[in-house]
């Protein structure tokens, strides 16, 4: 790292890491809206921790429920869609962060907090909900939608040019003294 900017082996390094974490995001959001019978509920039902009655509360009132699928089935496909494009790549990393700490804090992996659901490791604190927000944080640190992807057409299209020498002496949109000779004119 020099200057302050990465290098270009590490942004590609977190542009692979930004697609696989978009990848996943999308796969487990296609597979929520092609599963007629997908709901939340009983991920919900089952909550521990300090947030517990609030998710389990949810669970227990379908038009709730019914409007909790709908952001999670379809907020998880748009997450990794942007995060595979590189498209708006530092709010689809806050959403992720936001819907992995909701998934994080309904069932976290603190001591004496036991699960019907078994999990497919162990557990202390740290699981793979938490991974994947450290890892959405790195990609949200250096937007590397910039880097390689639709974030870098975007910002090649919208982003504020620098100002012109005439500007930054006169300030924008005011013309150069009269008696200042005139771009074209000799002197």
């Amino acid at each position: 790292m020099e200057g302050g900017t990465l290098s270009r082996s590490a942004m590609i390094s977190i542009t692979v890491l930004r697609v696989a974490v978009g990848w996943h995001f999308l796969y487990e959001g296609i597979a929520k809206l092609t599963s007629p019978a997908w709901s939340a509920a009983g991920y919900l039902k089952q909550a521990r921790g300090p947030f517990a009655d609030l998710f389990k509360g949810l669970a227990g009132q379908p038009n709730l429920l019914a409007n909790a699928d709908l952001v999670t089935m379809w907020g998880l496909t748009l997450v990794g869609v942007c995060l595979i494009l590189g498209l708006f790549t530092r709010l689809a990393s806050l959403a992720g962060i936001g819907f992995i700490l909701l998934f994080y804090l309904c069932n976290p992996p603190f001591v004496g907090y036991f699960y019907s659901i078994p999990t497919e490791g162990s557990y202390l604190i740290v699981n793979k909900n938490l991974v994947e927000v450290c890892a959405l944080a790195v990609i949200l640190a250096t937007g590397s939608g910039r880097f390689a992807g639709l974030d870098r057409i975007l910002h090649g299209l919208f982003a504020r040019r620098p100002p012109s020498l005439a500007e930054t002496r006169h300030g924008p949109h005011v013309q150069a003294p009269a008696h200042a000779p005139q771009r074209g004119q000799r002197v």
